[in-house]
């Protein structure tokens, strides 16, 4: 009887706490936070593969899941608007939006040749965005 007990109150304790999960707080990032591409530039004619190198100013980088103040990690949106994502949950990891949750701040993307639109997104330690978020300017590429 204790066991189903138990479960009862586990179970109601989900249902409750769902609405909640529905959508994450998020924190605001420091005063002057900025994510930049140093490379490639705007308007950049490449062959593949494409080395892009990002920059960060005003915020630390940690891997994921690691929750230090002032600090997060980045995330690139290839051929996907800002506008699509949502930004109050954790980004989904896919072929339009990139994760770099080791810290890192340089990858190389194997893109198929033609026009392609890149924005930097740094975001905290749940892969979810600052308030108001850290984006770069998107810049269009070309590759050959």
């Amino acid at each position: 009887m204790s066991k189903w007990i138990a479960g009862l109150a586990l179970a109601g304790g989900m249902l409750l706490g769902g609405p909640a999960l529905a959508q994450m707080e998020r924190v605001a990032a420091p005063e002057g936070a900025e994510v930049y591409f140093l490379s490639p530039e705007e308007g950049a004619t490449l062959s593949g593969p494409v080395t892009v190198r990002m920059g960060l100013r005003g915020m630390g980088v940690a891997p994921a899941g690691t929750q230090a103040e002032g600090t997060g990690h980045h995330h690139l949106l290839v051929d996907t608007p800002l506008d699509e994502v949502d930004l109050d949950q954790p980004l989904p990891a896919n072929d339009g939006m990139r994760h770099f949750g080791g810290g890192q701040t340089e990858t190389m993307l194997e893109l198929e040749p033609g026009e392609h639109e890149l924005q930097l997104l740094f975001m905290d330690h749940r892969h979810v965005s600052f308030d108001p978020p850290v984006t770069s300017e998107v810049i269009t590429i070309t590759v050959e």
